[in-house]
């Protein structure tokens, strides 16, 4: 491995911080590499695996105004690139603005997700309330040849060169919302286009946007809803886009008062807003199903005049903290999977008769769901997911899913090692939506190593066919992509 510093960052974190989403699996990285020629320490990597592997990360280098959140922490992304059967890595922090400021000013100055926002020491700033930092931490997309990193309560989206992690700062897309855009924003592989939401705490609440291949602004759309929402993640079909209003929400009585406590209301339906993906406000319709919550969603597709829709229900979405968890039982049940009960659900909703039905997929708890992505918006047979342990927000297992037959692999990893959002990776050429490889990173924290493992989509129960050595373990993160190198070129050029 050849490996280079490229710049370590001074973190105002103290030395002896205990918080449990900044210690053990999730201890920030100060340092940023440039490491050529990989080792492999078994296995080999696939000669046909020819594109990049991202991770965003919550890697703060700030602390808190107050309670720290895992979610609040400042964006890091990781890249891979596998070429020829080698490997090279990268990884930088996002140079936010709020960053920046925060690191010049030596202290932390915008509110996190459950802190008061009155507490923020500045009255400007980004997200859905208004005033927090806009960290770029949560997901990562690669859209006309740039890296896109979004943050979960709406951001700007910031731009990088998927390959170098070369910055290029936040995206000015004509028309976008002055609130920013959110989390969780969509590639449609076969048109090229880039679908997107934006939601805040004033009128009209929900926004709905579009980029064509090229990554220029096409189409943008207020949805009605009777208030602000949460949602997190959209889904889309060849003809539609299908978002959400779910019974988890802010109370605007409370909000008027500065508390942003979100509150599942048992007593209101679920709301799936299907729209023409280049519809106007008044072609929405809206289906009710049970309610619950869904952080994301697999895939959507239509079936004759039927939009099938298929995500992780979550069968508790606030359970209740246990004392016996000590000081950090409330935030524990926050982001704790195992206790939501996410599964995999399927709803349909009939665009004749109105009707939306619904059946669990598998009794197994799971989410951070990846498909191939050739199938978004269409059919697809083979669902990779990750397996959560009961308690901290970490994944311990992957699994496959045949939807056709039924059939479930699974993989685990030993105690104490923690791995990352598992995209696809399709071999070039091939068409099966399992002919191809799965990729993720993983924290090793008894031995104080990170790796990148690589599976066979077709066998993920015969563990990885190539773990790759980082020069350094990782913090934990969310969301992942997968670009083939065909991607990295960007806009019409790369499909022609």
């Amino acid at each position: 491995m050849n490996v280079r510093t490229v710049h370590t960052w001074s973190s105002l974190i103290p030395a002896d911080d205990d918080h449990p989403y900044r210690t053990g699996a999730w201890r920030p990285q100060v340092t940023e590499y440039d490491a050529d020629d990989l080792d492999v320490v078994e296995g080999a990597i696939p000669a046909e695996l020819d594109g990049v592997y991202l991770r965003n990360t919550e890697n703060p280098l700030v602390p808190a105004i107050g309670r720290y959140h895992p979610f609040d922490g400042d964006g890091m992304l990781h890249a891979i690139r596998f070429a020829g059967g080698k490997a090279r890595y990268r990884n930088r922090m996002i140079r936010t603005a709020g960053l920046a400021a925060e690191l010049a000013a030596g202290e932390p100055l915008w509110a996190g997700i459950i802190e008061a926002p009155a507490s923020s020491k500045r009255a400007d700033g980004w997200g859905a309330r208004g005033r927090m930092k806009d960290a770029a931490s949560t997901d990562v997309v690669v859209h006309a040849g740039r890296a896109l990193a979004t943050f979960y309560q709406c951001g700007d989206p910031y731009q990088l060169d998927p390959e170098t992690l070369a910055q290029d700062g936040p995206a000015r897309w004509d028309g976008q919302p002055s609130w920013g855009v959110s989390a969780h924003t969509k590639v449609d592989e076969t048109t090229g286009e880039l679908l997107y939401f934006s939601y805040a705490t004033e009128a009209p609440y929900l926004r709905y946007g579009v980029l064509d291949e090229d990554g220029h602004p096409s189409h943008r759309v207020d949805v009605p809803l009777p208030g602000p929402r949460l949602p997190h993640d959209m889904a889309f079909t060849e003809r539609y886009a299908i978002l959400n209003d779910f019974p988890l929400f802010w109370d605007p009585e409370q909000i008027a008062r500065g508390v942003y406590r979100p509150k599942f209301h048992r007593d209101l339906p679920s709301r799936f807003a299907v729209i023409p993906r280049r519809g106007r406000a008044d072609e929405v319709r809206w289906f009710e199903a049970e309610p619950t919550y869904v952080l994301h969603w697999i895939n959507a597709f239509e079936d004759g005049d039927t939009i099938v829709l298929d995500g992780y229900h979550q069968e508790d979405p606030t359970p209740r903290p246990d004392p016996a968890d000590g000081p950090w039982a409330g935030l524990k049940k926050m982001v704790d999977l195992a206790s939501m009960k996410a599964r995999p659900r399927r709803w349909r909703f009939d665009l004749r008769t109105g009707r939306t039905t619904e059946e669990p997929l598998l009794d197994l708890i799971s989410e951070f769901p990846t498909i191939d992505g050739r199938r978004g918006g269409r059919r697809h047979r083979y669902v990779f997911a990750m397996t959560a342990p009961p308690g901290w927000f970490l994944f311990d297992g992957l699994t496959r899913l045949d939807m056709e037959t039924g059939e479930l692999q699974r993989w685990r990893w030993p105690d104490g090692v923690y791995a990352s959002e598992s995209p696809v990776a399709p071999r070039a050429g091939g068409t099966a939506e399992d002919d191809g490889w799965v990729v993720t990173f993983v924290s090793d924290v008894p031995h104080d190593r990170s790796e990148c493992h690589v599976f066979d989509a077709r066998r993920i129960s015969d563990g990885p066919v190539a773990r790759v050595r980082l020069p350094e373990r990782i913090s934990s993160g969310t969301h992942a992509c997968w670009a083939p190198a065909s991607a990295l070129r960007g806009g019409a050029r790369a499909r022609r």
